[in-house]
């Protein structure tokens, strides 16, 4: 074998790896590009599932296509495709669908997502709502059972060792 054949890399996978972009930026959200078009939306809060594959049937993108190899331009759509992913969609597909201050249908992505929701529940505590009373007192809001779960103490149940141990003492004694 000669030292030319093994110095080249094979031209495939040399041009493969180069026209790959491995962070593709989304307002403030890096995505990882050398996944999925479906799975790289997933990385980003306020897209589902779902809504990363009506996202990507819109662009007229194959979900499963990777996301960092496509073109600027398919890229520049799926950006505009998820700021204006309200206008899209049905009204009950929006993670916002009557905003409480104006009255609109919004959905909400990345940081603000979370900031919004913070927003809310610092509105419910202030009104002081039965929602906002169980936020500050750190109980389950939506309905859930508490007699069993949700608690922060120990244990509540019995301490077998506990007992051994102290049956085990009065038999010695």
């Amino acid at each position: 074998m000669s030292t030319e054949e093994t110095d080249q890399p094979e031209n495939g996978d040399e041009e493969e790896d180069e026209d790959i972009q491995y962070f593709v930026r989304i307002g403030q959200t890096d995505l990882d590009g050398t996944v999925s078009v479906e799975r790289a939306l997933l990385g980003m809060n306020g897209i589902g599932r779902r809504a990363a594959r009506h996202i990507a049937a819109a662009a007229g993108v194959s979900r499963t296509a990777t996301f960092g190899r496509l073109d600027e331009a398919t890229i520049d759509e799926i950006v505009s495709l998820v700021t204006g992913f309200a206008e899209e969609v049905p009204d009950w597909m929006a993670n916002r669908p009557t905003d409480f201050y104006t009255g609109e249908t919004e959905h909400i992505v990345g940081n603000d997502l979370e900031l919004s929701r913070q927003q809310d529940v610092n509105r419910m505590q202030m009104i002081d709502s039965y929602k906002g009373v169980r936020h500050q007192r750190g109980q389950k809001v939506r309905g859930q059972r508490t007699r069993s779960t949700g608690r922060s103490e120990g244990t509540v149940g019995v301490n077998v060792e506990a007992i051994q141990e102290q049956f085990e003492e009065e038999e010695e004694a």
